[in-house]
């Protein structure tokens, strides 16, 4: 496939058997017919009677820049058919998906508590759903989640995840050391310290708990897109 790339206000590239234009229509037509004069002439052959593709994005009101640069296309450099993006019909999920960005994620409201910090022994932490700390926490301290519990640093406290009785929920840390995990009501006592640490998840499996190598099982690949929390 040809790819010529190139920053706004023009975007070429080869597809199948023709090329796919990409515009930036809040520039001036003759910018845009500028800018593909200067991208067609480096492949002029390949123009001849090729499909073209005019993809203006989510911009409306621009049919009459659309007939307007495939007429130039046409009558500068002999392309084929011109035609605009085909519009697919929106499945479920796609239309969940654009629900989700349409509200935004950054105004939505979570329970999910994020601490920034160590937190220090005799110190316990409990939150409705999901926990994440951006830190270590210490031996003789206690976190205490409905959802997931997230460390990015050390963890050797005490930990339940999936409070009281969720069976999906996961323990990560980046140093994985707690001296005891629960999640929902099954329990388990710590791991054994290793000489070379690294990033490992506890999750329930067959009825008990295991402890896995994140970077071989990553236990977020089953989540296909970001979930409401």
């Amino acid at each position: 496939m040809i790819d010529f790339e190139r920053v706004a206000p023009v975007k070429l590239k080869g597809v199948g058997d023709g090329f796919w234009i990409t515009l930036d229509p809040s520039y001036p037509e003759d910018l845009l017919k500028s800018e593909i004069k200067k991208l067609f002439e480096r492949l002029s052959h390949l123009a001849v009677n090729a499909n073209v593709v005019i993809d203006v994005g989510d911009a409306k009101g621009q049919d009459q820049l659309v007939v307007n640069i495939s007429t130039y296309l046409k009558t500068k450099f002999d392309v084929g058919k011109v035609s605009i993006p085909s519009k697919k019909r929106s499945s479920p999920l796609e239309r969940i998906r654009q629900r989700d960005l349409s509200k935004s994620w950054k105004h939505h409201k979570s329970d999910v508590l994020m601490l920034r910090g160590r937190v220090r022994s005799g110190q316990k932490i409990h939150a409705k759903k999901h926990i994440v700390i951006a830190g270590d926490v210490n031996p003789g301290s206690e976190i205490c989640g409905g959802g997931d519990v997230i460390v990015l640093g050390k963890l050797a406290g005490k930990v339940h995840a999936g409070m009281p009785d969720r069976k999906d929920a996961i323990i990560f840390a980046l140093e994985f050391k707690p001296t005891l995990l629960k999640i929902g009501t099954l329990s388990a006592v710590g791991v054994e310290g290793d000489s070379n640490p690294k990033p490992l998840f506890a999750s329930i499996e067959e009825g008990k708990i295991v402890v896995k190598d994140y970077m071989k099982a990553n236990p977020f690949k089953r989540i296909p897109w970001p979930e409401a929390i």
